[in-house]
């Protein structure tokens, strides 16, 4: 288990201090892979070096299996990374690559072939071995990066945007590729990305970061469906927002009145931090989120009225750009199993599905 309570990091002094992290607290099981997943600046890459020793820590603490790692040189600490850049060695085939780290702690000959070999097979690069890093694609070099890190058998594996550096083709296939190296491996893994999509596909569980505070942590699917702040419905994924009055309830779920008059009903009610209340239009008490995927278009029916501004083939959907009453800005719709397709221009009429909405209130009394 590896545990983070109120982890701060500030650069500079008093009164010009900067805080890039912010008590930031979580905790990570053995063998799970952990993403750290924000936007550039947020926060998430200092994290990740102060877990690996990398940068010293200004607050809080780091504790791995009941061990205080909080002031522990980064050489003590077992634990391998993998950075954007693959930093192999150029003149040093792949073999050698993998075997740096164990020949400069004097491991014996026999033993550094048995576990590089071991590795290289587990990492499909054993055909490789004797190749140098400039012959082989982006993608194999990535993986001598996670050879060299695993090769010592490490208690954590810290990946600092792995990908990166890779073309959107072979980024998809290395994402699958670490997932299955991570679950063969068992090994606890924080992984750091701004790739919302790249989150999604490969965690356990996500902690979304912004502005240095971790602000929801939950496995991907938990992420997206109930995003606990504006930021996070916008930040992951799309959303679609709506002006909306509260028509009803007191808890959990609740009734909003959209413009034009049509009642939806939100399966969850979440209070706005002052911070974000302030995108709430003069007029409206909150907004009502929901995903593309999750609004239905049509000719006629209850709903928001709108009229469609660009429709696009996804192949096994449409997607609409609507202009609708209410929105902020565009809203958007896939339409995977529409009954027909609409054209530019085309007046229609979008309705919620109330499982999949979520809808944002100002707290009682705010202006």
């Amino acid at each position: 288990m590896l545990s983070i309570r109120d982890l701060t990091k500030t650069f500079g002094a008093p009164p010009n201090a900067i805080t890039a992290v912010d008590r930031v607290s979580f905790d990570v099981a053995r063998g799970e892979l952990f993403t750290m997943l924000g936007p550039s600046g947020c926060g998430k890459t200092t994290t990740l070096r102060m877990i690996a020793g990398l940068e010293p820590v200004s607050g809080g603490a780091i504790t791995f299996d009941g061990r205080d790692y909080t002031r522990v040189p980064p050489q003590q600490r077992n634990i391998g990374m993998v950075f954007q850049s693959y930093a192999l060695f150029p003149h040093l085939s792949v073999f050698e690559n993998a075997a740096y780290g164990l020949r400069t702690r004097g491991m014996a000959g026999a033993e550094i072939r048995r576990r590089v070999d071991e590795v290289l097979r587990a990492l499909r690069l054993d055909a490789f071995a004797a190749r140098q890093p400039a012959t082989l694609s982006g993608g194999q070099q990535q993986r001598v990066s996670i050879a060299r890190a695993l090769v010592y058998r490490p208690s954590m594996l810290l990946l600092d945007e792995p990908l990166a550096n890779l073309d959107a083709k072979l980024r998809v296939e290395m994402r699958a590729e670490i997932r299955r190296i991570q679950r063969e491996f068992g090994i606890l893994s924080l992984y750091v990305t701004h790739d919302q999509e790249e989150a999604m596909a490969i965690s356990d569980r996500v902690a979304l970061f912004n502005a240095g505070r971790l602000v929801q942590v939950g496995r991907p699917r938990e992420v997206y469906r109930a995003p606990a702040s504006l930021f996070a419905a916008d930040f992951i994924g799309r959303a679609n927002f709506f002006r909306a009055m509260l028509a009803g309830g007191d808890g959990p779920s609740g009734r909003a009145a959209l413009p034009g008059g049509a009642i939806v009903s939100a399966a969850r009610i979440v209070e706005l931090s002052p911070e974000e209340a302030v995108r709430v239009p003069a007029g409206a008490d909150g907004l009502l989120m929901v995903r593309p995927e999750s609004v239905t278009i049509g000719r006629a029916g209850a709903g928001v009225s709108g009229r469609v501004m660009r429709a696009e083939s996804l192949g096994g959907a449409m997607r609409y750009t609507v202009s609708a009453e209410g929105a902020l800005g565009a809203a958007t719709v896939d339409a995977w199993r529409a009954d027909e397709e609409f054209a530019e221009g085309a007046p229609v009429v979008l309705a919620a599905d109330p499982a999949e909405s979520v809808l944002y209130l100002r707290k009682r009394g705010s202006p």
